[in-house]
């Protein structure tokens, strides 16, 4: 494994951000999630993601977002900022402000969505994307999200094409796909799980790790999970991922990160407040989460 890549092999987490009652971010819920996590034992962080809403952040909440967690994080994990959109351009300006990206790792950069661009207009996009990046940069293949796939054939030719096209975040749930994947890629690039009940199958096939929505709020045994099946030690792996699989489908039954935040608030880690047009999940899952948190927490 490279120097680019060791950073973000094993369990990273996407972070959840926490709102207040009136809408605004919840620091101090952030600081706590960010040191639960941690002390969980993730590998790494990735900050602005989909599960963190980032859509419903201005700029200004971004920045602090991301300066707050790199100062609680205060360099005891790598941290991974989301970055994608549908509009490159925007993208490549954004990566040209190289004093933003001093204390990230690399970038997590999701397949245009709504335009829905055809495979050559993804590679030109990465292209582009990758020209301007100063850090690493991991693709984001997310259908259920953008509407369009990432085919095997074009990661691989971003793979092979751009150095610092360094993995895959794989959230397609095709594990044909994934195997292709793993079988060709170059020996340094690394495929990630974006699925947390298909990491197990997917680290049995060559997988590096996974980029994870239930560590969130389980870190421990996620993550062991995680370095236990890495380690070929199938059993031990395989009790966690069983452990763990009712609640991660309920965690996505009513929308992610609905579900998560739910968990969360469960927990005592952070409220489940979501802003619009995300909506708390119904009442028939949140009973199960509580149900099933509670027997697990036992």
């Amino acid at each position: 494994m490279s120097n680019k890549t060791n950073k973000i092999s094993g369990t990273g987490v996407a972070l959840v951000n926490p709102f207040s009652k009136n809408q605004s971010v919840d620091y101090k819920s952030l600081s706590k999630l960010v040191n639960h996590v941690i002390k969980g034992g993730v590998e790494y962080l990735v900050v602005l993601g989909t599960t963190g809403e980032s859509v419903t952040l201005n700029k200004e909440e971004k920045q602090k977002i991301v300066a707050h967690v790199i100062e609680t994080v205060n360099k005891r994990v790598p941290v991974v900022l989301g970055l994608g959109g549908n509009n490159t351009l925007e993208i490549v300006e954004s990566l040209k402000k190289t004093s933003d990206f001093k204390s990230i790792d690399a970038i997590l950069s999701v397949s245009p969505y709504y335009n829905k661009p055809n495979q050559r207009g993804i590679y030109e996009h990465y292209k582009a994307i990758s020209q301007a990046s100063p850090l690493p940069i991991i693709l984001y293949n997310v259908p259920g999200r953008t509407s369009s796939n990432i085919t095997a054939e074009t990661i691989l030719r971003l793979a092979n094409d751009f150095k610092n096209i360094v993995a895959i975040k794989e959230a397609s749930g095709n594990m044909e796909q994934c195997m292709k994947i793993i079988k060709h890629k170059p020996a340094d690039f690394l495929v990630i799980s974006g699925d947390d009940n298909l990491t197990l199958p997917l680290l049995a096939c060559g997988a590096e790790g996974v980029i994870s929505v239930v560590a969130n709020a389980f870190p421990k045994d996620f993550s062991e999970m995680t370095r236990q099946m890495r380690k070929g030690n199938v059993e031990k792996a395989r009790e966690l991922h069983y452990k763990l699989t009712d609640i991660t489908e309920q965690l996505f039954a009513d929308g992610n990160p609905a579900g998560i935040k739910a968990a969360l608030d469960i927990l005592g880690i952070c409220k489940d407040y979501l802003r619009l047009p995300l909506v708390n999940v119904n009442s028939e899952t949140q009973k199960t989460l509580e149900k099933l948190i509670g027997k697990y927490s036992k």
